[in-house]
């Protein structure tokens, strides 16, 4: 085999492994990395289901790309707070491949460390998942998917521990990942952004308390159809644990608080 062979041949396998996760290969660069899904490659749903109550997931639940909707009780659409979720997972479980109709109900809970892979939402309800636990060793882990139409946030970070976001596509959102502003029990938490493309309209890509030592490390982001800029990459707030808005404290990198380079955001 010739050396130019090689790196066609490494493609060619790369890209079978992403087609049995249901993904394209578009997400494919040359050099054999990953980049987060388009609009095109979306994926279609298998078939649908529709959830009246919300169903436990323990271990791993891989539902080959199944629709899962709300109706009942959390087909209501809107965005009411304390809205059950579609899903809860218990701590340590693992959910694949699996899209997230309308109505989303309140999307997604983690009890505690969880995985999501290859997990879309195409149309957010309240949030696309929220992430709970109170053990600052707790790590919350999405690879691959995608979320439309978040009037508000995707993804809500409440409990302690770390967020690990990769190989995501987000697009007309409010904010991507916020750490709660104002629980009743506050924690550090630390989020990690990696190759995400965000597709504008959209606020905030994240939003984190300084007070609580809270941290936003954000790399290869591309922000696609902002030509004005207006989404805004780190948002630093003063969080509090009464209930009251949370006062914003500044945004842009700082090595402390928002850990990312210029060069770690491209425009296209």
């Amino acid at each position: 085999m010739t050396s130019s062979a090689r790196p066609r041949a490494r493609r060619r396998a790369l890209t079978g492994t992403l087609a049995a996760l249901g993904l394209s290969a578009a997400m494919v660069m040359a050099d054999g990395a990953l980049t987060p899904a388009s609009a095109a490659t979306w994926p279609t749903a298998t078939g649908s289901q529709a959830v009246s109550s919300t169903i436990s997931v323990s271990g791993t639940k891989d539902y080959g790309m199944k629709r899962l909707y709300g109706t009942g009780d959390l087909g209501s659409g809107s965005q009411d707070e304390d809205q059950g979720p579609i899903l809860e997972l218990a701590a340590g479980a693992v959910l694949k491949n699996v899209i997230i109709g309308a109505p989303a109900a309140d999307g997604i809970h983690c009890l505690g460390s969880c995985t999501l892979q290859n997990v879309w939402w195409e149309d957010v309800g309240e949030d696309a998942a929220t992430f709970l636990g109170s053990s600052s060793s707790n790590v919350y882990t999405v690879s691959g998917g995608g979320a439309k139409e978040a009037s508000d946030k995707v993804f809500q970070f409440n409990g302690a521990g770390t967020l690990n976001v990769s190989n995501f596509a987000v697009q007309t959102f409010g904010t991507f990942v916020r750490s709660c502003g104002n629980c009743r029990t506050q924690y550090k938490r630390t989020i990690n952004l990696n190759t995400v493309e965000a597709t504008y309209k959209g606020g905030k890509l994240v939003g984190i308390n300084t007070n609580y030592g809270d941290s936003a490390t954000l790399k290869s982001i591309r922000i696609v159809g902002d030509s004005g800029k207006k989404i805004v990459p780190c948002q630093k707030y003063t969080g509090n644990n009464t209930g009251a808005e949370p006062t914003t404290n500044g945004s842009g990198p700082d090595g402390t608080y928002c850990k990312y380079a210029t060069s770690d955001i491209t425009y296209g």
